[in-house]
């Protein structure tokens, strides 16, 4: 069990278990008019909730391939203050883009995909299926999510800073345009490690910054208190 500030997460079925990724990306993506909103591959429902916490959109979907992890994030759904804003449906992406298009939009879609790839799979089919990009690779991502965004809403994802490019061009061919980027590190003389970046159909003015977690060990950045306090029980 993980106790959030005002909800719990139990994640002990989950191949992929709470990380500092999760929290980022809830507490980091814009929520403004945000009425349907949409988490793709949820795991324990983590952002989802984080999301529900922020906001009081009256839609919150999750998707979750992984029988356990569906289970465990309706587990935990069920189980906050939020249960009746919350649904989990258990498919692919791709699955679920094909019985939604043209029914269903979201006006905010938020993702903590899979980004690891094939060299480095483990034999743990559960733990590939969460981590590996061959599960979810960037273009059915971004092509899934260009049929579901409406043409006023953001998707946001947090993703290696090394595939920040790539992912970037790929985008771009699904008619997606970056118009908010944070740098992630783990402290000021580390490499940047990770990207929070927010598309959407149209072209904006693209906002660009750096944030770093760590002075010290465990001595965190006021800047990344600021973003995560509302979820830590310590901060």
């Amino acid at each position: 069990m993980f106790q959030f500030k005002q909800f719990t997460i139990d994640d002990s079925r989950c191949a992929m278990k709470i990380g500092t990724d999760g929290v980022l990306l809830g507490a980091w993506v814009s929520l403004k008019n945000s009425n349907a909103v949409l988490d793709i591959g949820t795991g324990s429902g983590l952002i989802a909730l984080q999301i529900a916490q922020r906001c009081d959109a009256e839609q919150i979907d999750a998707l979750e391939i992984d029988g356990q992890a569906y289970e465990q994030a309706v587990y935990n759904f069920e189980n906050s203050d939020w249960g009746d804003r919350l649904f989990c449906y258990h498919s692919s992406f791709v699955e679920f883009v094909e019985e939604m298009a043209g029914d269903e939009f979201y006006d905010t879609i938020v993702c903590n995909p899979p980004f690891y790839f094939e060299d480095y799979q483990t034999t743990d089919a559960s733990r590939n299926t969460a981590r590996f990009q061959d599960a979810l690779p960037f273009e059915h991502l971004l092509q899934g999510v260009s049929v579901l965004l409406t043409d006023e809403g953001s998707f946001s994802v947090i993703i290696p800073y090394a595939e920040e490019d790539r992912f970037l061009d790929i985008a771009k061919r699904f008619s997606l345009h970056p118009n908010r980027i944070t740098r992630v590190k783990g402290h000021e003389d580390a490499p940047l490690k990770r990207s929070l970046i927010q598309l959407s159909k149209k072209k904006k003015e693209l906002e660009t910054d750096e944030l770093i977690i760590e002075v010290s060990r465990h001595n965190y950045t006021q800047a990344y208190k600021e973003l995560v306090k509302d979820f830590y029980l310590k901060l």
